[in-house]
């Protein structure tokens, strides 16, 4: 019989394989029809249609536009009273092809207010026990007169515009519409009561210091503009407390008046240095700019505790200018020490900068400008070259906030100044991470009210790839053969919440106000999602290839998820719709395990499955090519000389062979002895490539890795034949934990059997 006869046939017995057991006079059974749920469509129902605004590849489109927003204020800090009061001129370009016909400000000091609703809107419930001090603050204590007091808001030629105030959102009236590529000047007058931030958790606010002394960390302070843009129009989000900001770049002039024996650093070039700093300071400070190895004392601890003691009446005021930034913050205080050095950053020096009270020491002077510095390296190797001239860490207790070039930080050390490793690496990783928001969303400038994890989620994941690299730019704040103790970041930390309650779970795709595990779901999961991509999915050249695109083409720029997404694909060649999906869009959870092995002999002997068919079917042996025969270990048709025959005792097999394979490729021909299928399955939801570690009777191993569209066609469970001359002992999958499997007790063949607790105690002691 011809080979094109063998084919045919063979393709008929297959098909008929399929359908045998089908009784032919019976109208095959129908399901109902279904929707395509296949993990594996793209998100065109989920994603906005592209447009000149935003393109299809994630890039901004030919017409995208931004607005921009420039500030002029003077600010004068009243220490004695514990009050701010300003005076800013806003200069507002609609850069949009709409017509506008008012704008609104943000007044998020308002969320301290009297009447304010934030309280109003979280549930609470008795406690069998609580803190004295949340007791107090809950039960006890007089409500804060906080709040913008908005004296005036006038037009350029100083006459008085309308404005309501809702909440924290102020809309402002002006005289005629603001039409495309026209600008609009006008001017706030206000003042308010500045807040305990150590005993309301705020992120504004001062601290008292055992010798009455205050350090004041001062942001979202000002009336600011909101974000008009393409997507929303206005950004019409109230403060409630949690959800941050979306704000438009804009450029900044401001003079910040303090008490003349404070130290103050700011959002922005310090314009009048001279008149600020003394002789000494001025010589410390011009020795920082060339010291790129450790941090220069601008103003020592023991100029700081004698300071301290003054309380001057006497006033000083800082200038500075900051270009292209999205929003301003400032510190000040007579406590503070203040520590520089220079950092490289793509051929020029930016200076990274530290301030902090005494009771920030010594940990706070050994590693706090380090960190930054280091921070700065491997954020702009990830991304872009830092374009700020300074990043400044502040220490403030129980804080950590970001802002343009500076930051509010935790981690202090006990009174006698001693401290634990879990207190160094917290305040080590709080400011990778506070820094590390210059980039975003401080210049990456998503819209954090509405998309947290978009800053959260980013920047907790390069903050994972900057705490391992620190350990390689400074050696020596690590311990001697010891790895930066990472809390976010490896797929195996986030296994806790992704095996949670599913009604205590949110999508990552949910305002961060309406999460349930904040934490959990703006930092952790999307974090963890990006590590699987570079580590597994993608591979890390591939990843920071497309990560660094996103980064350099939404700078200075207003991105949406679908910007990011979508620039992920487009940069890699990677479709990635199925883990976008999975991973942001559902609260499903990954759990990929073995289902069943099932060991094959080969022979030449017809089986008792194609006998079945055969008579089925009406046919004789002799109509059939000659076929290579599987039979299971076991099975009726098993006998035990299988276990020591070869391929060459299949004689169809070494027939075809002789007949088809030129003689000078017969010797390239593998001779697998042992034949197994492998049936792994998926109670999960989230598709993940299949990891499975293969070890052999002779110790050795080899690991292959199945791509995910393996479950394209079967979601609960696919099967692979692996040929082998060695026989399997032992199947693992996802041996180093990379994929986030929530169960790992089905990911062994054979199956490992329970420990007692005794047993389980005896593991882990032989694991450390």
């Amino acid at each position: 019989m011809k080979l094109a006869k063998y084919l045919t046939l063979v393709a008929l017995f297959l098909v008929a394989g399929m359908t045998y057991g089908q009784n032919e006079s019976e109208s095959p059974k129908r399901e109902p029809g279904h929707y395509n749920n296949n993990r594996f469509k793209q998100l065109y129902e989920e994603f906005s249609t592209p447009n000149v605004f935003r393109t299809a590849s994630g890039a901004p489109g030919p017409q995208y536009y931004q607005q921009q927003a420039d500030y002029v204020m003077d600010i004068e800090l009243d220490d004695t009273n514990k009050k701010i009061y300003g005076f800013e001129t806003i200069t507002y370009s609609n850069n949009s092809p709409d017509v506008l016909e008012y704008l609104w400000v943000q007044l998020d000091q308002n969320k301290n207010a009297k009447d304010s609703k934030s309280p109003l809107i979280e549930p609470n419930g008795t406690v069998p026990a609580d803190m004295a001090s949340n007791f107090v603050g809950q039960y006890m204590g007089a409500p804060f007169d906080g709040g913008f007091n908005i004296e005036q808001v006038k037009d350029a030629k100083g006459m008085n515009l309308s404005y309501t105030i809702n909440q924290t959102m102020m809309r402002v009236e002006m005289p005629k519409q603001l039409k495309p590529g026209e600008k609009f000047t006008f001017s706030i007058k206000w003042w308010y009561n500045i807040k305990d931030h150590v005993v309301d958790r705020e992120r504004s606010g001062y601290e008292t210091f055992d010798d009455g002394n205050r350090g004041y960390v001062i942001a979202q302070f000002f009336p600011r503009m909101a974000v008009y843009n393409d997507v929303e129009g206005w950004q019409n989000s109230q403060f409630w407390g949690r959800d941050e900001f979306a704000l438009p770049f804009g450029d900044y002039e401001v003079n910040i008046t303090v008490p003349a024996d404070h130290i103050l650093d700011a959002t922005g070039e310090l314009q009048n240095r001279k008149d600020v700093f003394s002789k000494e300071m001025m010589s410390r400070f011009e020795k920082a700019k060339k010291e790129y190895d450790k941090p220069v004392i601008i103003v020592t601890q023991a100029e700081a505790e004698a300071a301290s003691k003054g309380f001057s009446t006497a006033k000083k005021t800082w200038r500075f200018k900051a270009e292209n930034v999205r929003d301003y913050a400032f510190a000040s205080s007579r406590r503070y020490i203040w520590d520089m050095m220079a950092v490289k950053i793509g051929g020029k020096d930016v200076m990274a900068v530290s301030l902090y009270p005494p009771e920030g020491n010594p940990l706070w002077e050994d590693y706090s400008t380090i960190v930054v510095a280091s921070t700065l390296k491997s954020y702009s190797r990830m991304t872009f070259d830092y374009p700020y001239h300074k990043a400044i860490s502040v220490h403030a207790k129980n804080q950590g906030m970001e802002y343009p070039m500076i930051c509010w930080n935790y981690g202090r050390p006990d009174k006698d100044g001693t401290y634990s490793e879990r207190t160094k690496y917290g305040m080590m990783s709080v400011i990778i991470h506070e820094v590390g928001h210059n980039y975003f969303p401080m210049i990456v400038n998503s819209d954090e009210r509405q998309w947290t994890w978009m800053d959260e989620g980013l920047n907790t994941f390069v903050q994972f790839v900057a705490e391992q690299d620190f350990g390689e730019w400074y050696p020596d704040a690590i311990a001697p053969n010891k790895k930066y103790p990472s809390r976010r970041g490896p797929a195996k930390a986030i296994v806790d919440y992704m095996a949670g309650d599913q009604n205590t779970l949110a999508p990552i795709m949910t305002k961060g106000l309406n999460t349930y595990n904040f934490g959990a779901n703006a930092y952790s999961k999307p974090a963890t999602g990006l590590n699987i991509l570079r580590e597994t999915i993608m591979g890390r050249e591939l990843f920071d290839y497309s990560f660094k695109t996103y980064a350099q083409r939404w700078m200075f720029k207003h991105p949406t998820p679908e910007d990011f997404f979508r620039t992920m694909e487009d940069a890699s060649a990677v479709d990635l719709d199925w883990f976008w999906r999975a991973w942001f869009y559902t609260t499903d959870y990954v759990d990929i395990g073995v289902k069943e092995v099932k060991k094959f002999y080969v022979t030449s002997k017809v089986n008792k499955e194609v006998r079945e068919l055969m008579e089925a079917r009406g046919l004789r042996e002799s109509d059939l090519p000659p076929l290579v025969y599987l039979v299971e270990e076991g099975s009726e048709d098993y006998e035990d000389s299988m276990r020591t025959a070869t391929l060459n005792d299949v004689t169809t097999l070494q027939e075809y062979i002789m007949d088809n394979v030129p003689a000078d490729e017969r010797a390239k021909l593998k001779n697998p002895k042992y034949f197994y299928e492998v049936t792994f399955e998926k109670p999960g939801g989230i598709p993940m490539p299949i990891i499975a570690e293969y070890t052999y009777s002779d110790g050795s191993s080899e690991r292959i890795t199945y791509p995910p569209q393996i479950w394209r066609k079967n979601d609960e469970s696919v099967a692979k034949v692996i040929a082998s001359e060695k026989e399997i002992t032992r199947i693992v999958v996802d041996p180093d934990e990379e994929t986030a499997d929530i169960d790992v007790t089905n990911n062994t063949w054979p199956k490992r059997k329970k420990l007692g607790e005794f047993d389980t105690f005896k593991e882990n002691v032989k694991g450390q």
